[in-house]
């Protein structure tokens, strides 16, 4: 990554310190008003491991008892790319982030099903993909463009009955799930190389993309789940100008 780019990811112009030295608490007064990092995460990484390891580094780095770090929407463990984490004061404003349209590139696997929508769950069902055509699949696509209603996956953590989803799913426990209004803004089929196809989605708040997976899949009269996915853009940041976490940590150690 070059200077320009770096410096854009980590929103910080840290003064080089050491363990050995104090360090001026202008610096970490401006730290507490407030950064907004954007992190490209990596895969089977959760948004809350990135949050603690950054919390740790900055802890670490300035030898200050606590400071508040939080991420602006969860990423899944499957899926890599742009995290945006606010530290500080910086962490009032995260519900303004989450409101932020986003956008995807992924995946789609056609003739099979998952309880998850995803690779977290093994296959449970398949599906016949003969009559399906790079038209159909097309002219699917455009269909989902707009305001809709869509069910969250089960394996989620929307709460139910004070539990996340994903706990009563675990325990085979089948509960009322009430669909959202989310929607689709633009939909656009990359490729297409059965059983897989390759997507570019921009979202409103609150879309599961795991649910539009198992939505495209049935409007195909098949079946599909989420195979692969990454988030490029949250409003106008973009994950081009992210930084991969261990890379942070090592620049923020380093800095000067």
């Amino acid at each position: 990554m070059n200077q320009k780019n770096r410096k854009s990811a980590l929103r910080y112009n840290f003064a080089h310190t050491s363990q050995n030295h104090s360090v001026p608490e202008s610096e970490i007064e401006s730290l507490r008003k407030g950064q907004v990092v954007l992190i490209d995460k990596d895969l089977d990484w959760t948004s809350f491991d990135v949050v603690n390891k950054m919390r740790y580094a900055i802890l670490k780095k300035y030898n200050i008892k606590k400071i508040k770090v939080g991420h602006a929407g969860t990423l899944d463990p499957l899926a890599t790319g742009l995290l945006l984490v606010c530290v500080g004061k910086a962490t009032k404003t995260i519900h303004q982030y989450q409101g932020l349209d986003k956008e995807y590139t992924g995946t789609f696997h056609i003739g099979a099903t998952t309880p998850s929508y995803d690779l977290e769950t093994p296959v449970d069902k398949n599906f016949a993909t003969e009559h399906i055509t790079p038209e159909m699949i097309m002219t699917t696509a455009n269909n989902f463009i707009g305001k809709q209603q869509q069910f969250p996956p089960v394996f989620s953590a929307v709460k139910k009955n004070g539990k996340k989803l994903y706990e009563h799913a675990r325990k085979g426990e089948k509960v009322e799930i009430k669909a959202r209004e989310i929607e689709i803004k633009e939909f656009e089929i990359l490729s297409i190389d059965l059983p897989e196809v390759a997507f570019r989605v921009k979202v409103s708040k609150g879309t599961y993309i795991r649910s539009l997976a198992y939505d495209f899949g049935k409007v195909l009269h098949s079946g599909a789940y989420l195979s692969a996915l990454r988030r490029t853009k949250i409003g106008t940041f973009d994950v081009k100008n992210a930084i991969n976490i261990e890379k942070w940590v090592a620049n923020l150690e380093h800095e000067i």
